[in-house]
Parts: C-alpha cells; sequence; structure tokens
C-alpha cells in the first residue's frame, strides 16, 4: 500500500482531511448565505435537505446522520416545526418511533435549496470540466467506500 502521508514531510495544504474541510466550509458558508434570506441556517437547511432528497426519516436516523444527539435534533426540529417546515409524527408501526416529513411549505423551500447549492457546486466547480469532474466524483466516491470499509473492519 502506497504511503501518501508520512509523519515527516506532513504539511497542512496538502492534508486531505484539512482540504475538504475547508471545500465544506466553503460550499456551507456560500449557501448560508444564500439562504439566511429565507431564515434558515446551516443546522436547519442540512436536515431538510435531507428529508427533500431521502424522504421522511426516523428522528434517531436523522440523528445520526447529522452526527447530533438525540436533544439537539429535537430542538432542531422543534425549530423547523414551528417555521411550518416539518411535521413530526409516531409510526402507526412503532409507536417509540417518531417520523419526520416535510409539509407542504418544507417542500417548497427545499426546491429552492437544491437550486441554490446547485448554483453554489457549480460556482465552486469554475474551470472544471465534465471529465474532471466526473473524475472527482469517481475519486471522492472511492474514499468514502474505503472509509466504509475500514468501519466494517473495525465492527467485524
Amino acid at each position: 500500500m502506497p504511503e501518501f502521508y508520512r509523519p515527516d514531510s506532513y504539511q497542512r495544504g496538502e492534508s486531505l482531511g484539512w482540504l475538504l474541510k475547508r471545500v465544506q466550509q466553503s460550499i456551507a458558508q456560500q449557501a448560508g448565505l444564500r439562504l439566511a434570506k429565507d431564515g434558515l441556517t446551516h443546522a436547519q437547511w442540512v436536515p431538510l435537505l435531507i428529508l427533500r432528497l431521502g424522504g421522511p426519516s426516523p428522528v434517531a436516523s436523522l440523528a445520526r446522520e447529522l452526527e447530533t444527539d438525540t436533544g439537539a435534533m429535537t430542538r432542531l426540529l422543534d425549530r423547523l416545526e414551528a417555521k411550518g417546515l416539518c411535521l413530526r409524527e409516531r409510526s402507526s408501526e412503532d409507536r417509540r418511533v417518531v417520523m419526520v416529513s416535510l409539509t407542504e411549505e418544507g417542500m417548497t423551500l427545499t426546491s429552492k435549496l437544491t437550486a441554490v447549492l446547485a448554483d453554489v457546486f457549480n460556482a465552486h466547480l469554475q474551470g472544471f470540466s465534465e471529465a474532471e469532474w466526473r473524475l472527482l466524483l469517481s475519486l471522492l466516491q472511492r474514499l468514502i467506500a474505503n472509509g466504509d470499509a475500514l468501519r466494517q473492519a473495525e465492527q467485524g
């Protein structure tokens, strides 16, 4: 296995983690600036996007995906429900499970959210060819697959 990083030559400007974090921060900041007009914070629009793209979700699953605790998730959902953007309902199959779904207003707002994200992503990809964009996606997907394999190996 090749060693791309070595302790004696490690540099932040070439750090995969630091670079990915900077890209994520830039995307979140730009999207946040545009979505602030709609009264949404980063913490609020991310779960709305997850619900838009994945459909209704159990609160516990949403908290796991957002890497937050259930208390923080409950407070966040309280705010989104107060804005009329989502709805929580107990599952008819298992009363212990609370499902979250978008309201009609939430669906309308999230259609704008996907348009904002498309603009922000396209701005970050300025100067990339379609082949470079597809290569970048492929490489990131491979990184994710490698991370998933590491997690599986640790668990099994």
